[in-house]
């Protein structure tokens, strides 16, 4: 795929989303599919359609938009963003296009919390992508620690997986550094909260930037966990996040799955 080609597809990702703020229709209509569009947020009624619908009361109600990094790989385009409606979200959205026109979306959806533990924002931290040559060799590598670590295969390769206690963590309630992610886990145990991943859905990388999408438990709710990942020498470097739960079967609008 041409570098070309991938811009053209951020470009039309960033435009549908732009189209929430501005109530213009335009781009939903030319970059969606007419009627292939399968649509996973289970809050929201499938198919263009309902998107346009929606166009007028997202704008009455000053939705703001602002895309903070793109990554591409292959048809999927992950956008990592800040939405303004009813306060300040968090939302990662990932669309898969086909000849050109998205014909799939999902995505996750969490509050903004202002600043984490070690004064990072949600969101901050660098945006260009770099590496692009070790693409693969880093989403194996963060499928791997993911597989192993999160949803526990082999916890006791944790340590392999970081430089010592360099690491930025910008999830709301954990500091920075493996110390930080112990220290948060063992909170979590001493509350009797449950967390846990049961099973990795996607893998979306390009460059140092790797995305995966898991479903698992949280707080004894059927939860989504969008964990997105910067790789820098081959260990992890930073970490953001978006955890969402899953609506019960009786609230959601459409029978596609979550995944």
């Amino acid at each position: 795929m041409t570098f070309n080609h991938q811009n053209e597809l951020v470009r039309k990702a960033v435009a549908v989303l732009e189209s929430f703020e501005s109530g213009n229709p335009e781009a939903i209509t030319a970059y969606v599919h007419p009627d292939q569009y399968i649509q996973h947020n289970q809050a929201l009624l499938d198919g263009r359609a309902a998107m346009l619908g929606a166009l007028g009361h997202l704008k009455e109600m000053g939705t703001k938009v602002s895309v903070k990094r793109a990554l591409v790989d292959g048809d999927y385009v992950a956008l990592h963003s800040v939405y303004e409606f009813f306060g300040s979200k968090i939302i990662i959205d990932i669309f898969r296009f086909e000849n050109g026109l998205i014909v799939e979306h999902w995505d996750n959806l969490q509050e903004m919390v202002e600043k984490t533990p070690s004064n990072h924002t949600m969101i901050d931290g660098p945006v260009t992508i770099q590496d692009i040559d070790k693409t693969e060799a880093n989403k194996a590598f963060v499928k791997s620690y993911v597989e192993n670590i999160l949803l526990g295969k082999n916890p006791d390769l944790l340590a392999s997986y970081f430089d010592g206690d360099h690491y930025i963590q910008h999830s709301p309630h954990i500091a920075d550094g493996l110390s930080g992610l112990h220290a948060a886990l063992q909170a979590l145990k001493e509350k009797n909260i449950e967390f846990q991943y049961t099973h990795v859905h996607q893998v979306i990388g390009q460059g140092d930037y790797v995305l995966t999408v898991s479903e698992g438990l949280f707080d004894g709710q059927h939860t989504a966990f969008y964990d997105l990942f910067r790789v820098e020498d081959e260990k992890i470097a930073e970490h953001w996040d978006v955890i969402e739960a899953i609506l019960p079967a009786e609230k959601r609008k459409n029978s596609n799955s979550r995944f």
